[in-house]
């Protein structure tokens, strides 16, 4: 049984994290962390596990821990997680800085432990059943990816988040696109990006081998406008990503199994391990630089 200390105590870390690990059959918590200790208290209390007020009194607790906090904190944990020989089941970002994301590589490779960043959509079969035979197909020159999505409405459980508001849909859907088109068309060499209104971003990549993709991000879009469209194009036509097919809750519960094969197997390859987390936080942040200099930036 694997035994995950909980850091986060927000609708995300209730309704997904802490109750996906609750339903596993080989996964249990050992206790919660938060910033707001009442909210880490009714959460622990829901789940009937300890609530702790030390970091590291909780790592000592458990073998893994999964993070739904602002990324900037979750790299602060994971460093001092993989330092104590845990396992780590991140979210998306892995870091708000290139810097930061490096620090958690670091950790994770000195200590050999297992990781995996949850980018919902690569935990869905029929998603990672769909790149992987588009990726073998080849011959792709371009990819366009949409996502309009609109969490300012009233009722929203994200819309008051921070770290959200500060770092907009760059950071915060922008690795979910990232996360279905890296798999396809290989490394980002070069980034161009420019703002539109409502918070909107667009990208432009050129990946290596030469092929190009746009992403339109924001997460204040009208709700009759809300949209989510992933599109490749190629010497074959054209291919559309699938929504995937199952829950969040079945989404993460898959994460975990795949965690715990790294775990038994004693292998540390993950597709959506910290490395390719820090993949995506390197594109991240030099588009934030050719956002504020007007510039298209190599890396």
């Amino acid at each position: 049984m694997l035994r995950f200390g909980l850091f986060g105590t927000g609708h995300w870390a209730a309704e997904t994290h802490a109750a996906a690990i609750d339903a596993h059959p080989r996964a249990e918590l050992a206790g919660v962390w938060g910033r707001d200790r009442d909210k880490a208290a009714t959460l622990a209390g829901r789940h009937g596990v300890p609530v702790f007020e030390d970091v590291d009194a909780l790592l000592e607790a458990c073998d893994a821990i999964a993070v739904a906090l602002p990324p900037d904190v979750q790299a602060d944990i994971a460093v001092r997680a993989a330092s104590a020989g845990r396992h780590l089941l991140l979210d998306k970002p892995l870091a708000l800085s290139l810097a930061d994301a490096d620090r958690v590589v670091a950790a994770a490779e000195a200590s050999g432990v297992a990781s995996v960043v949850f980018f919902t959509q690569r935990y869905h079969p029929n998603v990672t059943g769909f790149l992987a035979s588009t990726a073998a197909a080849g011959g792709w020159q371009h990819a366009r990816a949409t996502m309009f999505a609109s969490i300012y409405q009233p009722g929203n459980p994200y819309g008051n988040s921070q770290w959200r508001l500060d770092r907009g849909a760059l950071w915060d859907i922008g690795p979910h696109a990232l996360s279905l088109i890296l798999p396809v068309l290989g490394r980002v060499s070069r980034v161009a990006a420019m703002d539109g209104p409502s918070g909107l971003v667009h990208l432009l990549l050129t990946h290596d081998g030469g092929a190009t993709s746009t992403l339109s991000l924001t997460l204040d879009a009208p709700p009759e406008a809300v949209t989510r469209d992933f599109v490749f194009f190629g010497e074959n036509g054209t291919e559309t990503v699938p929504p995937g097919d199952g829950s969040v809750l079945s989404a993460f519960g898959t994460a975990i199994d795949q965690l715990l094969e790294e775990i038994d197997a004693g292998t540390r390859d993950h597709r959506c391990d910290v490395r390719f987390g820090r993949e995506v936080v390197a594109v991240l942040e030099a588009a934030e630089t050719a956002r504020a200099e007007g510039r298209t930036v190599e890396l």
